[in-house]
């Protein structure tokens, strides 16, 4: 008896590159298994330049890598080594549309994504976009005008057929979240503080600003640190990115026993732990950053990434900034005393932070994901 075969692809999700727009397609894929969707039926097209080869298939999900990248900004060589290279991933990308014939393409955003969307136009399979900033990216406009419906993170979204879903976040992120901001939200302050040997009577501040991090916010913290050493009210969990990280440690002051609390680490790889503990952030803007900061109803600091594509760090700040959950601090404006300015007044009033917290969690959409497969879901039916 010849052994079942495996089930056709149901949904194709195609783009990624980086964990920002890749970990909303795995949130995704995860919310549609719990309904029912064979995990073989979930098939992923990345690019084999990104972080998918590993986060794909531990998440138990099948691969499909393109070759290439993003085309540069500047003419050159470099562009035209890039524009062919998204030629080939074009051409590959339409025949897995062909081969794997997938009932419905979502597009994350990335040249993957354009390569199998272009596939599913020629195919005339339904295509759904998938957009983390307020600001649509380049690849996810491009195709707005052949899908079937875009699920947007934030209102005013500049995509058609729009619908405000939320970004969708990993299930232990938002089961974390909740359990924050439910009844014995105490607790998991208290418990993830002891987890990450954080003191438990003091005002914690994290300070989080991607994997690589940010060379002018971590100078500005190294400031502060030194300014703040004798404060036994802070503690300061320093997240300085790989990039920076030993030119931190060398830079920063010895602080007395008795004094600030700081850790000091390359990569935050307990994230739901350090939002649940901390009072107050200082961060940069990014999609999954904005997302992670309203789901755990985290007051921050923000400080927009400048040379961010159309500027889409500020458009994600300012929705937070407009609700009362974060202080926009343009990037050419921060240093020790600006930083000194808009976080003083937050770690010393209680009250200030649970407004700047009401305002960020009012923000959240922690059903992101399941609100992506509605939309999903009504497309399939037409």
């Amino acid at each position: 008896m010849s052994a079942p075969s495996a089930p056709s692809t149901a949904v194709l999700v195609a783009g990624g590159g980086t964990a920002g727009h890749l970990v909303p397609g795995l949130a995704v894929a995860a919310a549609l298994v719990a309904r029912g969707t064979d995990p073989a039926a979930v098939h992923f097209v990345g690019s084999d330049r990104g972080v998918e080869a590993d986060m794909v298939p531990a998440a138990g999900f099948g691969l499909d890598e393109l070759p290439g990248r993003g085309l540069p900004r500047r003419p050159g060589v470099a562009m035209a080594r890039a524009a062919w290279a998204l030629v080939s991933a074009t051409r590959q990308g339409a025949r897995i549309v062909r081969r794997r014939r997938p009932e419905v393409v979502v597009s994350l955003g990335g040249h993957a994504a354009f390569a199998c969307a272009f596939g599913a136009v020629l195919a005339r399979v339904p295509l759904v976009l998938l957009e983390q900033n307020v600001r649509a990216g380049a690849v996810n406009r491009s195709l707005a005008r052949f899908a079937r419906a875009s699920a947007v993170s934030w209102p005013g979204t500049d995509l058609r057929r729009a619908t405000v879903t939320g970004n969708p976040l990993p299930g232990p992120l938002v089961e974390a979240a909740r359990r924050r901001r439910g009844p014995r939200g105490a607790d998991a302050r208290s418990e993830a503080r002891a987890a990450l040997g954080l003191p438990a009577d003091r005002t914690v501040v994290l300070v989080t600003t991607g994997s690589l991090g940010s060379t002018r916010v971590n100078r500005a913290v190294v400031g502060l640190v030194d300014r703040w050493r004798g404060r036994a009210d802070v503690a300061v969990r320093l997240v300085t990115g790989r990039r920076d990280h030993d030119d931190v440690c060398a830079d920063l002051p010895e602080l007395p026993a008795a004094g600030l609390h700081l850790d000091v680490v390359p990569y935050e790889d307990r994230m739901a732990l350090a939002l649940t503990a901390a009072d107050v952030a200082v961060t940069r803007a990014g999609a999954g950053t904005c997302a992670e900061l309203a789901a755990f109803g985290v007051p921050a600091v923000m400080v927009p990434l400048p040379i961010a594509t159309r500027d889409h760090q500020s458009a994600n700040a300012a929705v937070l900034g407009a609700a009362g959950g974060a202080v926009v601090v343009p990037d050419a404006e921060l240093d020790v005393d600006r930083l000194e300015a808009e976080l003083a007044p937050l770690v010393a009033d209680a009250d200030r932070r649970a407004r700047q917290a009401a305002g960020m969690a009012g923000e959240a959409r922690l059903d992101a994901a399941d609100r992506v497969v509605d939309v999903i879901e009504e497309v399939l039916r037409g």
